[in-house]
C-alpha cells in the first residue's frame, strides 16, 4: 500500500511541480496549493491548468527532453499559464480547448529552445503563445467569443491588496485563491513569500505615486509582476535585496507603460525587468572581476 502511494506521488509530482514552477517553486505541495487556488477561483481554469500541464509535460517526454528538467516541472509551467490564460480571455468552446492543447505543446517547445540557448526564459514561452492567439483572434474575431468582463470592486483593504497581488499571477481575482498561492510559496521558501509581500507594498506605493487607478491597485493588477520579480531574486544577501528592489521598480514602470499603450502585459513586465536586472548584475560582476585583475 505504501509502495503504491509512493508510486502515485512519483507519477503526479512532475505535473504538480509544473504548476508550482509558475512562481519558481520546485515543490509538488506548492503546486497542489496553486491548483487548489486556481480551482477556487474558477473550476474551468483548474481543468485548463491540469490539461495544459499534462500536455506540456508529455510533449517534453515525447520529444525526449532532459528527464530531470521534466521531473522538476520546467516544461509544465508556461503550458499551464497558457491554458489558464485562454480560459480567462475566451469562452470555453471546442476551438479554445483545442487551442489549449496546441498552445501547451508550443510553449513547451519554445521553453526547450531557450534552455538549449542557455537563456533564462522564465514565463516568456507562455507570453509568446498567448500573444499569438490574442493576435489571431484580433484579426479573426469571428473565431471565438471573448469572456464577458467582470467588474470587481473590493473593499480597499490590505487583505485584498496582498492576496490579489499573488492571485493575479495566475489570473485569479479571488481573495482565497491568493491566500492559497501565498501559502504555497511560503511552505517551500518562506523568504520568497516575505520578499513577495514586500514587493506588493512597494509596487502599490509606486503605482499610487504615479496616479494609477486605486481600484486596479487593490485588484493586484499592478503588483503580480512585482511578486514574480521579488521571488526570482529573493535571498539572504544585501545584493539579493537590491536586485529584487530594482527588478520590482522596473516591472511596475514597464507594466504602467504597457497599460497606457493598451497592450496585453501578461507577465512580460516581470520577464523584461528580470532580464534587465540580470544584465546589470552580470555587468557589475564583470567590472568587479576586471578591477581585481
Amino acid at each position: 500500500m505504501i509502495k503504491q502511494k509512493q508510486n502515485f506521488l512519483g507519477i503526479v509530482a512532475p505535473f504538480l511541480k509544473g504548476i508550482g514552477q509558475i512562481m519558481l517553486q520546485n515543490n509538488a505541495w506548492t503546486g497542489l496549493f496553486f491548483l487548489a487556488g486556481i480551482c477556487c477561483g474558477s473550476y474551468l481554469m483548474g481543468i485548463a491548468a491540469i490539461l495544459s500541464v499534462v500536455t506540456g509535460t508529455f510533449t517534453a517526454k515525447w520529444l525526449k527532453y532532459n528527464e530531470d528538467e521534466i521531473n522538476d516541472g520546467i516544461y509544465g509551467f508556461s503550458a499551464a499559464l497558457a491554458g489558464v490564460a485562454l480560459i480567462c480571455f475566451f469562452q470555453p468552446t471546442i476551438l479554445i480547448w483545442s487551442a489549449i492543447l496546441i498552445g501547451s505543446a508550443l510553449a513547451t517547445m519554445i521553453q526547450h529552445l531557450f534552455i538549449r540557448k542557455k537563456i533564462p526564459a522564465f514565463t516568456f514561452p507562455f507570453i509568446v503563445v498567448t500573444w499569438l492567439f490574442l493576435a489571431v483572434v484580433h484579426y479573426c474575431p469571428a473565431l471565438v467569443q471573448p469572456q464577458q468582463g467582470v467588474t470587481n470592486a473590493y473593499a480597499n483593504d490590505y487583505l485584498t491588496l496582498f492576496s490579489l497581488g499573488f492571485g493575479q499571477v495566475i489570473f485569479q481575482g479571488d481573495i482565497y485563491a491568493g491566500i492559497l498561492f501565498c501559502i504555497g510559496v511560503f511552505i517551500n521558501r518562506p523568504v520568497a513569500a516575505m520578499y513577495a509581500m514586500l514587493s506588493i507594498a512597494l509596487s502599490a506605493i509606486i503605482a499610487c505615486l504615479l496616479k494609477e487607478s486605486v481600484n486596479d491597485i487593490y485588484l493586484g493588477l499592478l503588483s503580480y509582476n512585482a511578486v514574480l520579480c521579488a521571488i526570482t531574486f529573493a535571498g539572504n544577501k544585501a545584493g539579493d535585496f537590491f536586485m529584487a528592489f530594482l527588478s520590482v521598480v522596473l516591472s511596475v514602470l514597464i507594466m504602467i507603460q504597457m497599460r497606457h499603450m493598451n497592450l496585453p502585459a501578461l507577465t512580460f513586465p516581470f520577464v523584461f525587468a528580470t532580464w534587465l536586472t540580470l544584465g546589470i548584475k552580470a555587468t557589475q560582476q564583470a567590472v568587479q572581476l576586471k578591477l581585481k585583475q
